[in-house]
C-alpha cells in the first residue's frame, strides 16, 4: 500500500490552484491586449513596423509567456518538494505566485525593467523550491521512504 499524502499537502494543492488562476488571469489580460492594440491571431508578437504600440502590447504578451516557460519548473518542484516539506513548499509557493503577478503587472507597464522589482522575487521561491525538492530525492535515497 502507498503511503498516504501528509494533511498538510492540501496547502501544495491549494498554490497549484492559485497559480492556475494567476495564469488565466494573465491569459485574459493578453487578449485584452490584443483587441486593444490590433494583434491579430496567429501573430505572437506586434511588429514596430507595423504597430506604434508594439513594445507594450510584446511586454504584456512575454510577461505571460515567461510565466508560462517558468510553469514547468515552479509546479514540479513545488509538487515533489511539498511531498517532504507542504507548508514550507506550499509558503514557497505562495510567494513565488505573488512575485509572478508584480512580474507580469511590471513588465506590462512597458518598461521591462519593472518587472524585477517586486517580481524578482519568485527566482528567490523558486531557489527554495529546488532545495525542497532536492531533499526529497535525499531522503528517498537514503530512506527509501517519505
Amino acid at each position: 500500500m502507498a503511503p498516504a499524502l501528509p494533511r498538510e499537502f492540501g496547502y501544495v494543492a491549494l498554490v497549484v490552484f492559485l497559480y492556475a488562476l494567476l495564469n488565466f488571469w494573465m491569459a485574459i489580460q493578453v487578449g485584452r491586449a490584443r483587441k486593444r492594440y490590433k494583434v491579430q491571431y496567429p501573430n505572437l508578437y506586434a511588429l514596430e513596423s507595423e504597430n506604434k504600440d508594439a513594445k507594450l502590447f510584446n511586454c504584456i504578451q512575454r510577461g505571460h509567456q515567461n510565466s508560462i516557460e517558468a510553469m514547468p519548473v515552479f509546479l514540479t518542484t513545488l509538487v515533489l518538494g511539498g511531498l517532504q516539506h507542504p507548508v514550507l513548499a506550499a509558503s514557497l509557493g505562495v510567494v513565488y505566485t505573488i512575485a509572478r503577478f508584480f512580474y507580469f503587472s511590471g513588465y506590462s507597464t512597458g518598461v521591462p525593467e519593472n518587472r524585477n522589482k517586486i517580481g524578482g522575487l519568485n527566482f528567490l521561491a523558486l531557489v527554495g523550491l529546488l532545495l525542497c525538492t532536492a531533499s526529497l530525492g535525499i531522503r528517498l535515497l537514503i530512506d527509501g521512504v517519505l
